[in-house]
């Protein structure tokens, strides 16, 4: 087991009637004036958007509103919202919805502070110095932003998703209420489902040091996924089932699963941006259909810890039996795992590679992602 050092500052407040506090969070921060960022109308619709806005008002919080943040958040929308901000000052960002909402928060944040364009945090020209304190409502779980330092972001003009990282964007506080997430579709209920799964197995899958320990927490979040999964389909008012997906959730990228692994990256990631960036594709859904065609091509540099995952995930023996497991449960719960089921073709797949290959000097494991190996990948993929 490697050595590391472990912190994560988040407060999580998570259960039932939890939104209740958000006011008075922000006010023992000191904050009197806040930027709302929400996605759809759907917080105002069910209510939501009165509780927040009514706590915020009794703890005398003005609040400038931002909506319209989209699944696979957009750099112009955070462009938008850094100008308004610096028009009119806040002092906190406080996020209301998924991970995409988060992630476009953590980067208004980061690009309010930052004198240039949020872009070049981004692309390495320019370093987070400090961020706007950011404050987490979730509606949706399956990034685990709500506890960690990360953050995603598509550049429509470049047609790149890339992502950012300092521990000022690590959320002041993060409310998890699973009764605020029993109207997600189920699209994108299985599409969260990929999600978490994808968080969990790359590091299990890539470390050269893997401690026992360490898989078995894996393992736990995914046999969990999977169980909760299954319920929610059949029973979305399930509150136990919820729960305990929204906790795994966050588990499983807030730091936990990789403390005292070392040599891991994030393949499946590198290569479901490309996807994300180039023709919309919801993350969950494009990773649902890269992980078994990577698990495919990378199973025999790791078979010991493939036959482990068919083994206690799956109850299966080696690790292709794994590996078939896993894409059958992702048709059973209706995830896509083919490009085309997604309308991209084999004449898409250059495109892709490129894009791909560039993500990967950025991840810096371009000397393990060749052409050719991204190549392969896709190819099973179709």
């Amino acid at each position: 087991m490697e050595n590391f050092t472990f912190y994560n500052p988040t407060k999580i407040e998570f259960g039932t009637n939890k939104e209740q506090l958000i006011g008075q969070h922000l006010a023992q921060f000191g904050v009197k004036k806040v930027l709302l960022c929400y996605g759809s109308e759907r917080i105002k619709q069910d209510g939501l958007f009165t509780t927040i806005t009514s706590q915020l008002n009794e703890h005398g919080i003005e609040f400038i509103e931002f909506g319209g943040i989209v699944s696979n958040p957009v750099l112009s929308k955070v462009r938008e919202a850094i100008k308004l901000i610096k028009a009119t000052p806040v002092e906190a960002i406080l996020s209301v919805g998924g991970g995409s909402v988060l992630d476009s928060a953590k980067a208004i944040a980061a690009g309010a502070k930052h004198e240039g364009d949020v872009w070049d945090l981004f692309i390495g020209k320019a370093q987070i110095k400090s961020a706007l304190p950011i404050f987490a409502m979730m509606t949706l779980a399956a990034t685990g932003s709500e506890m960690n330092t990360t953050a995603v972001v598509t550049n429509q003009e470049t047609k790149e998703k890339l992502f950012i990282a300092d521990e000022s964007l690590f959320p002041k506080v993060s409310i998890v209420n699973p009764e605020l997430m029993q109207s997600v579709p189920k699209d994108y209920l299985v599409y969260s489902a990929a999600d978490i799964i994808a968080h969990s197995i790359e590091g299990y899958f890539t470390a050269t040091d893997q401690p026992h320990l360490q898989s078995r927490i894996v393992e736990a979040i995914i046999n969990t996924v999977i169980e909760t999964t299954e319920v929610l389909l059949s029973d979305s008012t399930n509150y136990n089932a919820r729960a305990e997906f929204a906790w795994a959730s966050t588990l499983a990228l807030n730091g936990l699963t990789t403390a005292g692994t070392a040599g891991f990256n994030f393949p499946n990631h590198m290569i479901e941006h490309s996807l994300s960036a180039l023709f919309n594709v919801p993350h969950g859904a494009g990773l649902s259909i890269i992980i078994p065609a990577w698990m495919k091509w990378h199973h025999s540099h790791n078979t010991d810890q493939f036959k482990r995952f068919a083994k206690q995930v799956f109850a299966v023996k080696t690790a292709e039996e794994g590996i078939v497991a896993l894409e059958n449960w992702f048709n059973k719960i209706g995830t896509p795992t083919r490009l085309s089921q997604l309308n991209i073709t084999q004449k898409d797949l250059p495109l892709i590679t490129d894009n791909v290959l560039n993500n990967a000097k950025i991840f810096g494991i371009y000397h393990i992602y060749t052409k050719e190996v991204v190549n392969t990948i896709l190819q099973d993929a179709l």
